[in-house]
């Protein structure tokens, strides 16, 4: 692939992880939190800054992890967008669907970074 394609998968991953980083703050602090003055739920927060500059300087093997552990925030978000209403209810849409953004872009770039000699072992099998 291109690196002006596999750039692109790494810029849709960093803004959507980052958007997400200050929708979780956001989300929890502020705008709709379980309880009045914030919740511990703002941890989800901090723990999307460690796969962060792994995602930045573009390392095959974050992008990988990040696929699998993004999916605990799709949960999360779909769970809240069917339990609560309002502006929570909101939030967690938007949370679900930066979710699935980060998976397929994590996806999309791990393909395009694949090495040749992971193609023929993969199409081996």
């Amino acid at each position: 692939m291109s690196t002006v394609t596999i750039s692109r998968y790494q810029f849709i991953t960093s803004a959507s992880l980052i958007a997400l980083i200050f929708l979780c703050l956001g989300w929890e602090l502020w705008w709709a939190p379980l309880k009045p003055g914030g919740s511990w739920l703002v941890l989800k927060a901090v723990i999307l800054l460690a796969p962060l500059f792994g995602i930045l300087r573009g390392k095959r093997y974050t992008y990988k992890w990040l696929s699998l552990f993004i999916q605990f925030y799709l949960l999360e978000g779909a769970t809240r967008a069917t339990s609560e209403h309002g502006l929570a209810q909101q939030l967690a849409i938007a949370e679900s669907l930066l979710a699935i953004i980060i998976f397929i872009a994590c996806i999309l770039f791990v393909r395009a970074t694949r090495q040749p000699q992971e193609e023929k072992t993969t199409s081996a099998s």
